[in-house]
């Protein structure tokens, strides 16, 4: 049986240490005890508020000997350290030499013997704050994709003036050892180029490089992008810089070239909601792995794998991190990028796959023709997806239709052939290009067969939420009336609302959930000035509470209704009375997020109205409905990113079925594992036959019947304040997890 905690119960005295290692030796007012309220209104705050700084001193025995001291001193036997390879190495060196340096402070007379005894073991957990995303064994570390928020904003920006004046702009992006950032960022601006430090361009980079740019103006393209990581190297080790890249340029093309460095940009600025969430779930699963620390547990580092929080050995991680960089230095560079990790090579033959158009003559012609539309309301990716689908589909030699407003603009014949240079730029363009209806095609089947007969349509590719699924269903259950059905045929999330059974994540969710926090945030500032307010926000998502609940974790809410965890009336009483007793401390103000369709007679404006009355005295109320703001906007990096990537994968998939179900002269596809959806589980995208989802669905509120997120339900209500246990296998850890140590009820972290 999974175990649990009950947050409000445990007895662990906590402190913060400033500035790092440099406050841990100097003491003093750098380690101060902290409370509730001490940690209060800083989750929207970028940067560190407890500061970070580089200590030689604690390389030297004689600091870290100081440092135990101070720790000694006020009973500090738990370390929760937040950095990067260095920092972590230096915590564990410090834990190994812990008993030592005890035993030394007591010779000296600094300590009695009876402090060696009570606090002889030392526990270390570490989490990656790294905006570099330069530590293996964890998918993201804290701070890289607030970086790539950055970026890509700063990249948007300039787009346009490039667009108005035809320049070329090289970008130098932070990525000293690690090319992520630029690697990301060039897939999610649909860069022309990119230099990273693990794949250094080839001998003669620069003519190919100036041949494609010439190409680009030619075929009327007004821009050019190139980012440039700031330790990118060519196949000899030589740095390639900005400036290099420019002059290149400028003498080779005579292009107006700008260079714009994004320097510390890249660092600052308010946390993504990603990353809130991220560091959150993070910091709960360090506090847990210390809970259950013995003194035989090894060092560990908590990581991200897939939407799972997980603990590893911590100087395994290290030991091969520091391998990537071997591999570099001794020019073994697919080796390095192997060990990045999947997701960066995956991100790489991405690019790869995406960026340049072969000549026409070296093209495969496979003389199929594919289909692509968007279906259900739109979301902010969905351009990016149907780009990635046009470009792979093109490489792989089929011809690619995009229809025109679903399928109900698919029966009425709105449907033309799609180049390469059609999609470009659309990267980063939010809403539906291609246009999108929610309209199902049952009642058009006959016309759309048609339209697919006409067209030689061989394959589909549908963009979309929950009415893609249904149309699908609907499509694979016509077949045995029109042939014109039987063709490989796959869906890509995409939706808002993060609803469609089989998928963890949804394009569009990403972006919208961004909104919903940016939101809340101007929000609870605006109550800076007025004590004692408490807001109520409606958010989108039909009957799933993703955006409500995930919004709520993200911005520190004091509640989330939303319609998976059915509440009564006095459960609302007992929101009033804890925000009541929440406005005698010094944080007086309140957050509560509710789902648009979390219960039909709880409305906004019931709750909205009962929180006035029951609070008047003590705190007044606004609502706020959000509406279709959060289907609008630029998409996140991560939509950007995660669509371009699926729908590659996607129309690969269609690729082989394509040659699967060809037999003479015709394409026929009539069995389950034809219809798919595409959908990320974990960490593993996964095509799933439509019909065997159907099992998953409760289709009276168009939601999965599981999802992954509700885990998270006590995370929220725990860092809200309120009485609630957290089961362990929320955070990952399974069975195996051992009980509490009766050392660990009265330790300090």
């Amino acid at each position: 049986m999974p175990k649990s905690i009950l947050f409000m119960r445990l007895v662990f005295v906590s402190f913060i240490l400033y500035f790092g290692y440099q406050g841990m030796v100097d003491g003093g007012d750098n380690i101060v005890e902290v409370s509730w309220e001490s940690v209060s209104s800083i989750l929207q705050v970028g940067g560190t508020v407890i500061g970070s700084a580089r200590c030689k001193p604690f390389r030297t025995r004689e600091g870290r000997l100081q440092a135990a001291l101070n720790l000694v001193q006020r009973g500090i036997t738990n370390l929760c350290v937040i950095g990067g390879d260095g920092s972590l190495t230096g915590a564990n060196l410090f834990r190994e030499e812990w008993s030592g340096l005890l035993e030394e402070l007591a010779q000296k007379g600094k300590i009695d013997a009876e402090a060696v005894k009570k606090y002889a073991y030392l526990n270390i957990v570490g989490m990656v704050g790294s905006i570099d995303n330069d530590f293996c064994g964890t998918d993201m570390t804290i701070g890289t994709d607030s970086a790539l928020h950055r970026i890509i904003e700063v990249v948007d920006a300039i787009m346009t003036t490039a667009q108005s004046h035809q320049r070329t702009f090289v970008l130098e992006v932070m990525g000293r050892h690690c090319g992520y950032l630029a690697l990301v960022s060039a897939l999610a601006c649909g860069a022309d180029w990119v230099f990273i430090p693990e794949y250094p361009p080839e001998e003669g980079w620069e003519d190919s490089m100036c041949t494609k740019l010439s190409e680009n103006r030619a075929r009327k393209k007004r821009l050019n992008i190139i980012i440039v990581a700031e330790g990118a190297i060519d196949c000899h080790n030589k740095p390639i810089t900005s400036e290099k890249v420019k002059d290149l340029v400028v003498q080779r093309l005579g292009f107006d070239t700008r260079v714009t460095i994004l320097g510390h940009v890249q660092r600052g600025g308010t946390p993504s909601a990603f990353d809130r969430i991220l560091a959150s779930r993070m910091g709960v699963e360090a506090v847990l792995a210390l809970l259950e620390a013995t003194p035989a547990t090894p060092a560990c580092v908590v990581s991200l794998s897939g939407n799972q929080a997980v603990r590893l050995p911590l100087m395994e991680c290290v030991q091969m991190t520091q391998e990537v960089q071997k591999a570099m230095d001794e020019g073994r560079f697919l080796e390095a990028v192997k060990l990045r990790g999947r997701s960066f090579e995956n991100n790489l033959n991405t690019y790869k796959l995406l960026s340049h158009k072969k000549p026409d003559a070296e093209l495969p012609k496979s003389n199929f023709n594919v289909a692509v539309l968007n279906v259900g309301a739109p979301a902010a990716g969905m351009n990016a997806a149907v780009r990635a689908a046009v470009r792979v589909g093109i490489t792989e030699g089929h011809k690619i239709f995009a229809v025109i407003d679903g399928f109900e603009g698919f029966a009425r014949g709105k449907i033309k052939e799609i180049s390469w240079g059609d999609v470009g730029g659309w990267t980063g363009q939010g809403g539906s290009i291609l246009g999108t209806k929610r309209t199902l095609p049952a009642k058009y089947l006959e016309k759309i067969a048609d339209q697919m007969r006409t067209n030689n349509i061989n394959a589909l590719m549908v963009i979309g939420g929950f009415e893609a699924y249904l149309g699908l269903l609907e499509l694979s259950a016509a077949r045995e009336k029109y042939d014109e059905f039987c063709v490989p045929m796959v869906m890509v999330p995409a939706t808002v609302s993060n609803n469609v059974p089989g998928s963890d994540f949804s394009i569009g969710a990403d972006t919208a959930l961004n909104t919903i926090t940016d939101t809340c945030d101007r929000i609870k500032q605006s109550a800076s000035g007025t004590k004692r307010r408490v807001f109520i926000i409606e958010t989108m998502g039909g009957y799933c509470g993703y955006l409500a609940n995930m919004g709520a974790l993200a911005a520190g809410a004091d509640a989330a209704y939303i319609f998976e965890e059915q509440f009564d009336i006095r459960e609302l009483q007992a929101n009033v009375e804890h925000l009541t007793e929440k406005m005698k401390t010094s944080i007086q103000r309140g957050l509560v997020l509710r789902n648009e369709n979390c219960n039909e007679n709880y409305t906004t404006d019931f709750i909205y109205q009962l929180y006035s009355e029951e609070g008047k005295g003590v705190f007044d109320c606004r609502k706020n409905v959000l509406g279709h703001m959060q289907q609008g906007g630029a998409p996140s990096p991560f939509d950007r990113n995660f669509g371009t990537k699926i729908s590659a994968k996607a129309m690969q998939w269609i690729s082989k079925k394509l040659k699967e179900t060809y037999r003479k002269g015709k394409v026929f596809a009539n069995t389950d594992d034809s219809v798919c959806l595409l959908g990320i589980r974990r960490r593993n995208l996964v095509f799933q036959p439509v019909a065997e989802l159907k099992s998953e669905t409760d289709f009276v509120h168009r939601i999965p019947k599981e999802q992954w997120w509700l885990k998270l339900r006590p995370l929220m209500k725990i860092l809200a304040k309120y009485k609630t246990s957290y089961d362990v296998s929320d955070s990952g850890q399974l069975e195996h997890v051992a009980m509490l140590p009766k050392e660990a009820e009265t330790g300090a972290i």
